[in-house]
This record gives structure tokens, sequence and C-alpha cells, in this order.
């Protein structure tokens, strides 16, 4: 845990020195791979246009000299610097409160994973109280000199550098970042819902596996996902500005900023405390203010308009809120992602949520109009709760003879559909993938160990970085433990079925990564993995959710580890110490969430049933365990398959194949239309969460976007 003292580099010198000859290369490649990127501005494509087609030396050595010594996407610019201003990295300090912050948040998630509605604590929570934390440490706390395996440590360095909270920033990201670990959707929908428990020692393993197998992924990919400029991961971008508006305590220029004169730090902290203050009114003083369903109230015992206008069981027709958690609770914020992703998703939610879902309910099609709307539960005939307890033998296999003597299942109008949006994001995301980025990918492929390098990449090079091997040491470790979870209990799950579920992830990981970093997007694996083994394994419900958990999960949270890689690479932290911070910290949080998942099924009276006072619902589990009566128990040839009742949405995976082609043959034909905008796996998959998630935050997502531009 040596300190760092690293003198600030600058990149002008670097930039000035380059031949002239090297700086045009760099502006070809500059074009070649952002040639199809939607982020990149129109002012950048046709400064690039001017540079390569005229004869002018002095213009081609101004524009290269304008995007070379800086990143060509006006966002990074104005939130990541272009030097590297050194400082210590590696310190007690950063450990401590690091490890801290990943206990507390880790423990917090999990619980709140529990509760409906679903609220996330991200990262910038820890981001925000680890400053003070940190000050308060550099202030007080006394220097004492340790000797740590042969490297000196001090317990206080002095200054709270950037890098040290970056440090705490990355433990709590790859913690707790994306909310609770998917491994507990699992053993909640075990547990609460089949009443079956393996005992703690499976509990612990399976999470600590399933968290860590991406961790291996994305030291794979970092040169497709990590390295190229065009890979921005919008919200990075959120944790490196709040690091210079905590730290940077300069006040701007009213000159340049509009005659502004208040400081990032007071702004940010007067829309903090306003923030607090006003989230006790639809949190807690009138929660009717969280979802302002007003229309509802006119007729409250309505069913039409509850469904049509209801905002926890309807399309909620006219969205309102003054709750920012019911917008942000899921996708986060949506000042994160760029315009044309939220308008992709917008899209997807009229057309899927708006026209077609009302369409399908009230023309009773796949008997709709018998159940709920939008209803993330299973249904029998007598539309009650589907029973899987009267399908299961007593070893938690299917029993063909009681379900044909029971019914059978039957979906609320939303629910079915997601299926079917999910079945076209994934195949649309492979062929959008292979049509705009085929060619970059198989050029970075080829050129291991020479990736193309941007500004923050030219400075990164003073650093030693992470040899291959070390990330396969982990994937191989993981690997073994995972062969352990499936086999040495009852689960169900053949050896074989494990390594398929580890190719789906490998395959689907850089296509999924390249919609995340442009666009803050996820695509998910969840219901492809599902249903493969269903085909494969029908009638073992144990065997899908763990097939699902190590083929959906391991890609999942690689992208977690991913864009931790990303902001190491814009705070200009060394990749071998972000290697360690997130691998001990991940392991650290896996055992929290179990011992915290434990004690909620223990101490919370009524935990999971559907009534719960304080509506410690179990959503997420729930959703888990209707997914594995739908795909594992009953299996989707019972559901899907040629002449059953949701085989027309089979047509989902021809539509996810077809609209990429379309859009790509629009773009070429049309390159300075807004086609290039368009995103086919967003427009399927970006509505795709509804259910669990409430109709009415995407709606709000996207008009508080549209007012942001």
């Amino acid at each position: 845990m040596e300190k760092d003292e690293s003198i600030a580099v600058t990149t002008g010198a670097m930039v000035d020195e380059t031949a002239p000859d090297d700086k045009l290369k760099a502006l070809r490649d500059l074009k070649d791979h952002h040639n199809w990127d939607p982020n990149l501005p129109e002012d950048v494509v046709e400064d690039l246009d001017e540079a390569l087609h005229t004869s002018d030396k002095h213009t081609q050595e101004a524009i290269a000299q304008e995007l070379l010594e800086n990143s060509p996407y006006p966002e990074v610019r104005s939130a990541v610097s272009n030097i590297d201003e050194g400082g210590a990295v590696n310190t007690i300090r950063a450990w401590v409160i690091g490890l801290l912050f990943a206990t507390i948040g880790s423990a917090l998630n999990m619980l709140f994973s529990m509760r409906q509605p679903y609220i996330i604590i991200p990262s910038y929570i820890a981001q925000v109280v680890a400053y003070p934390v940190g000050k308060a440490w550099e202030a007080w706390m006394p220097n004492y000199t340790f000797n740590f395996f042969g490297h000196k440590a001090e317990l206080n360095p002095g200054v709270f550098t950037k890098k040290e909270h970056t440090i705490v920033v990355i433990m709590a990201n790859a913690t707790f970042g994306g909310g609770a670990a998917y491994a507990t959707d699992v053993l909640l929908a075990q547990r609460a819902f089949y009443g079956q428990h393996f005992g703690w020692g499976f509990e612990i393993l399976m999470c600590i596996s399933t968290q860590m197998l991406g961790f291996g992924m994305a030291g794979f990919f970092t040169r497709f996902l990590v390295s190229p400029s065009a890979m921005i991961w919008p919200s990075t971008l959120i944790n490196t500005s709040l690091f210079t508006a905590l730290h940077d305590r300069t006040k701007p220029d009213p000159s340049k900023v509009s005659g502004w004169r208040i400081g990032k730090y007071q702004m940010f902290l007067y829309a903090m405390i306003g923030s607090f203050c006003w989230y006790w009114f639809p949190g807690y003083i009138a929660p009717f203010l969280s979802i302002f369903a007003w229309v509802t109230w006119i007729k409250p015992n309505n069913v039409v308009i509850n469904q049509l206008f209801g905002g926890a069981t309807g399309l909620s027709l006219i969205p309102m809120t003054f709750d920012w958690t019911q917008i942000s609770g899921f996708n986060f914020s949506p000042m994160i992602a760029p315009w044309y992703a939220i308008s992709n998703t917008m899209i997807g939610m009229f057309l899927w949520f708006w026209i077609v879902t009302p369409a399908i309910h009230y023309s009773n099609l796949f008997y709709a109009q018998f159940l709920p709307m939008s209803d993330s539960s299973s249904y029998d005939n007598t539309a009650n709760i589907y029973n899987v307890s009267r399908i299961l033998t007593p070893e938690y296999t299917f029993d063909t003879e009681k379900y044909e003597n029971y019914s059978p299942l039957f979906l609320s109008s939303t629910f079915m559909l997601s299926y079917g949006l999910s079945f076209a994001s994934i195949i649309a995301v492979l062929v959008q993938a292979g049509l705009f980025n085929g060619a970059d990918i198989w050029a970075r492929f080829r050129r291991v160990g020479k990736e193309e390098e941007d500004v923050h990449g030219r400075l990164m090079t003073r650093y030693p970085t992470v040899p291959l091997w070390w990330y396969l040491v982990v994937f191989l470790s993981m690997v073994g433990m995972g062969f352990g979870v499936i086999l040495g209990w009852e689960t169900h799950m053949s050896w074989w079925a494990f390594i398929i579920a580890l190719l789906i992830s490998a395959v689907w990981f850089v296509p999924i990564g390249i919609v995340k970093a442009a666009t803050n997007i996820d695509i998910g694996l969840n219901v492809i993995t599902e249903f493969i083994i269903g085909y494969m394994q029908p009638g073992r419900p144990m065997a899908m959710m763990l097939f699902k958990t190590y083929g959906y999960i391991s890609m999942y949270q690689g992208m977690y580890f991913t864009q931790d890689l990303k902001i190491g690479h814009y705070m200009k932290i060394p990749p071998r110490v972000t290697f360690m911070a997130q691998m001990v910290a991940c392991f650290w949080s896996s055992l929290v969430q179990i011992a915290t998942m434990n004690w909620a099924l223990g101490a919370i009276k009524g935990v999971c049933d559907q009534f719960q006072p304080n509506h410690f619902t179990c959503p997420n589990g729930r959703v888990f365990f209707n997914a594995s009566v739908i795909w594992g128990v009953i299996g989707p040839a019972r559901m899907f398959s040629i002449g059953q009742l949701y085989s027309p949405l089979m047509f989902f995976f021809l539509a996810g194949g077809l609209l990429p082609v379309i859009i790509y043959i629009g773009a070429r034909f049309f390159p300075k239309s807004p086609i290039k905008y368009l995103s086919a796996p967003i427009i399927f998959g970006g509505a795709g969460l509804i259910p669990p998630r409430y109709s009415s935050e995407l709606p709000l997502l996207g008009y508080r976007r549209i007012r942001l531009q």
C-alpha cells in the first residue's frame, strides 16, 4: 500500500511531439472507429472530414491538435480531466473507507431489494459521504508508518486525493452499484416460494462464484469495452464530475458562464439538502405523491380507468409523480443516458405498452381480460395465483399428471409481452453489433496489445497493466467453485449445462457491453437463458434458476466491473490497484449480502408475502419464481412451442433479427438522416422490465429527459 506521489502529467506535449503523418493516421483511425457512432457530435464529424480531405497542412495540424489532446466527446471533455494529476492512490485510508461503504451499501441494497418499489442505493451515495469521511481522516488521524509485505504504508498520507476517492467508489460500484447480488433473487425464490433451503455454504459459494465470474470476463474484454474512446460509459461521467465538484473549490468565471457565480461544490450541497428535505413528503408524509394517478380518484372502483391510468397496475396514460425515486429507481437518472437512448426507449414504450398492450387486453387475446393488465404474477384458469406446489413432485420436479389435472399457466398482458420483447432484443443486439460494429470488433481482436489509444489511454501507459493470466486465474477458480455449487447439492443441473451457460455469457458480453457503454441501457440475458435451459432440462426449476444466474449474471456483473475499469481509466488509477480493489470488495460484499438476506428472512414478519404491511414483498424474487414456473417447471415447450397459447411470441425472434437490418440499410442510404440514431435493441429491450417496474416510470423518465435537453 505505498503512497503514489506521482507528478502530474499533461497531454499537450505528447501531442505536439507526434509526427504529422502519425497525426493524420490517428484522425483516419478516429473516423473509421466512430463511423456509426451516434454519440459523436456532427461538428466533430465535419472537422474530421475537413482535415482528411484538405491539403492545408495548417488546418490539419489545428484539427488534429484539438481532437487528439482531449476526448472527441463534449460530455467526456467536460467531466474528465485530460491530465494525470498524480497523488496518493493505494492507501490504508482508501481501503478502510472503501470496505466500510461496500459493507453498508451492500447490506442496504440487499434489504431494499426485498421491498416494492425496489429502490437502489447507487454508488454516488458512497461517493458523497466518503468525501467528508476522508477529509476527517486527513484532519484528525495521526500519521503512523507501517511495513506491509515490504512496502511502507502511512496511516495518514496527507490530503485526501481524488484517486483515493476513486478507489472508494470503485469498491462501492463493484459491490452495490447495480443493486443486490442477482444470486440472492434465486435464493429468495428457493426459500420463500419453493420452501427449499440448502444452507449457508451453498448460498455463499453461489453468490461469490456468480459475482466474480464476470470479473474474469471483464478483464478479457477490456480492449473492446474500455480502451476505445467510443465506449464512454455515461454513468461513469457522473462519478468523474462529482469528483471535481467535491475536490475543486474554485468558483467559475461569471463572464464565461452567463453570470453564474456559485461554485460546483455549493450548488451540489444546495441540491442535495433540498432533495433530502423534499423526499420526506412523497416518501412518508404524503405517499400518494409518489404515484400521482389522480384520474383513478374520480372513479376508484372502475376497472378500465384503473387499467388505463393506474400507476402501479395500469398503463399510466397520464403519468405524474413528485417522487424522483419513481423515475430513477430502476434505470437511474434520465440525465445519465444520451438523448437518443431515452428516445428509443420511449418509442418502445409508446408502441408496445400504450398501443399493443391495450389491443391485446381488450381484444381478449390470450384470455387477457380475465387477468390484471400489468402484473408480475402467474395465474391458473380460475384467475388465482398459480399454485406451483400442485404440479411438483416431492423432489421439486415436474409432474405431468398433476399439471393436466390442474391448469395451464396464464400471464398478464404486460408480463407476456415483456417476454416477447426480450426474445427480440437479445437477437437484435447480436445483429446490430455485427452490422454496425463487426469490423471494429474484428480489427481489435486481431490487434491484441495494439489497441487504439485516446488521450486517456496514452496517459495510462505509464502504469503497469494487469496480466491476462491474473484474470484467467480468477475466472478458472470461479468456474471450479461453480461446478461445486451445481454438483455438490441436489440442484438437478448437469455439468454440461453449466458450460453452455458460461458460453452464452461470453458470446453476448461484447455486443451488450457496446450498447451499455454507449447508452447506459441494459439488455438482459435472463430470458434467453431461461428459454434454452427450459428446452435442455425441462421440469427442473432449480436447474433453470442456476443456469439463468450463471448465464446471465456472469455477463451482468461483468458489466459493472468493466464500468469500474473505465472509471479507473478516466481517473488514471493504476490498473493493478483497480484489480485488487474490485476483487477484494466483491468477495467481501458477497458475504455481507448473504448475511443480510438471512437476517431479513428471519427477522421481518411476513417477509415476501404479497400483502406484507411494509411492502417487503420480494418483487424480484417473485418475478424469478414466476419465471422458474414458466421456464423451469412447465417449460417453454408447453408455453411457446407451435400450437401452444403463447406461440405467437416466437415471431419476436424474427422481428429482432429484421429491425436492425432495416435500420442499417436506412442509415447506409441516408447517412445524414435521423435513422442512424435508431437502436433496435433499445426499442425492444428498453421497456422490457415492465413488470416488475411500474408502467408509469418510463414515460416519466422520458419526459424528464426531454425537459432537460
